[in-house]
Order: C-alpha cells, then sequence, then structure tokens
C-alpha cells in the first residue's frame, strides 16, 4: 500500500506542475459540452433529449485526450523501466498509475459536468444520477484506456491508435451511462444502467491492471 501510495502521488505531483495539460482535459470538455446547446436553440425539451448522451460522450473524449500522458512521459525519461522493476507486482504499479490518471483528468469532469448539466435544463434528481453515473464510469474509461495506452508506448502517432483501440471498448460504458441519465430525465428507473455499470467497474478493476502490465512488458520488448 505504502508503494501504491508513492505512486499517485508522485503522478499527481507531477500532473501538478504541468497544470496546463490537467486543464486541457477540463477544457475541452466544458468547451464541447457548452457549445452542443448553442447550436441546437434554446428548446428545453430537444436539450433534455440530448443531454446524456452529449455529456457523457464529451467526457468520454475528453478522458481519451489524456491517455497519452499516462505512460508516455515516464517512458520518454526511462522511469517506466525502473517502475517495472520494482519488487512488487507490476499490476500495482499500474493502479497506482490509473488512480492518479483519474484523479487529474477524471474525478474534474465529474465535478464540473453537474454544472454543465444546467445549460441542458435537466431535473434536479437526473444531475445525481449523472453524477453517480461519471462516478462509475470514469474509472472504467480510464482502467480500459490504460491498456491502449501501454500496447502504443513509444510508438510514434500512438495517440491516434490509442483511440481505435479503446473507443469500441468505450462503447457499453456510453450506453449504459448515458441510458442512466436518460432513465431518470424520464422518470424511470436507473438502477439498472447502474447496477451495470457498477459490473463492469469491478470487472475492469480486476482484469485491466493485469492486462495493462502484459502490455506494458510486450511494449518494453
Amino acid at each position: 500500500m505504502r508503494t501504491l501510495g508513492h505512486i499517485v502521488s508522485r503522478d499527481v505531483l507531477l500532473a501538478i506542475r504541468r497544470r496546463a495539460d490537467v486543464a486541457t482535459t477540463l477544457f475541452f470538455f466544458v468547451i464541447v459540452a457548452s457549445l452542443f446547446p448553442l447550436g441546437m436553440g434554446p428548446d428545453p425539451k430537444l436539450l433534455r433529449a440530448m443531454a446524456p448522451g452529449i455529456l457523457w460522450v464529451a467526457a468520454l473524449l475528453a478522458s481519451m485526450l489524456s491517455l497519452g500522458r499516462l505512460f508516455d512521459a515516464d517512458y520518454a525519461d526511462g522511469s517506466l523501466e525502473q517502475l517495472m522493476l520494482v519488487p512488487e507486482p507490476l499490476a500495482l504499479v499500474v493502479i497506482g498509475k490509473v488512480m492518479a490518471h483519474w484523479l487529474i483528468s477524471g474525478l474534474p469532469l465529474v465535478l464540473i459536468a453537474p454544472v454543465i448539466a444546467l445549460q441542458f435544463d435537466l431535473p434536479a434528481g437526473s444531475l445525481g444520477t449523472l453524477l453517480l453515473a461519471l462516478l462509475l464510469g470514469t474509472p472504467l474509461l480510464s482502467l480500459i484506456g490504460a491498456i491502449g495506452a501501454a500496447l502504443t508506448v513509444g510508438v510514434r502517432g500512438g495517440g491516434v491508435l490509442v483511440s481505435l483501440l479503446v473507443l469500441p471498448l468505450y462503447v457499453p460504458v456510453l450506453i449504459f451511462g448515458a441510458g442512466a441519465v436518460d432513465a431518470s430525465a424520464t422518470g424511470m428507473d436507473a438502477s439498472g444502467h447502474l447496477s451495470i455499470l457498477g459490473a463492469l467497474l469491478l470487472l475492469g478493476m480486476v482484469l485491466a491492471p493485469w492486462a495493462t502490465a502484459a502490455a506494458l512488458r510486450i511494449s518494453l520488448e
């Protein structure tokens, strides 16, 4: 646990020193989500109908925007090879880096999303569902994205390749995350969508770190 804490604190501290990179993800989400109400017009019914999909697509793209920073900086300065030599399992190192990635890119999106959702005239109850769905879904986006980032570490033009690898795997998260908010907005029970998101998150927490560790070994060989 001390090793895990050191990895998380190290990556968070490095991200704080590169505040522009962190702000880019948040600004991208805010700008993309804010442009749609301007383009679609002021019709409240249309905005409420489109809100779940727009907010989740914006969060998905913003999360994917930061995947290139997950391993590339450590690979460039040689510290990734050093992390692979620690006596703890490599999957533990991956968990620490994914946690740090979510804290600096996923958590700000979760906190700002209900404020942005006010532009779409979402009901108050749907804001809580949106917050809960993002709390379950954004860590899963980081876990899935880590696999793609590990497979493309050190590859020229890896950002485009990561997008091609992880976008198909993001589709279930997008469907059930947006579906939960849409169900809540229309007065239906969103617990089924949230339960599936929670199950996917648990599955990702168990399998993704080991898959990412294997991908890192393959990429660095």
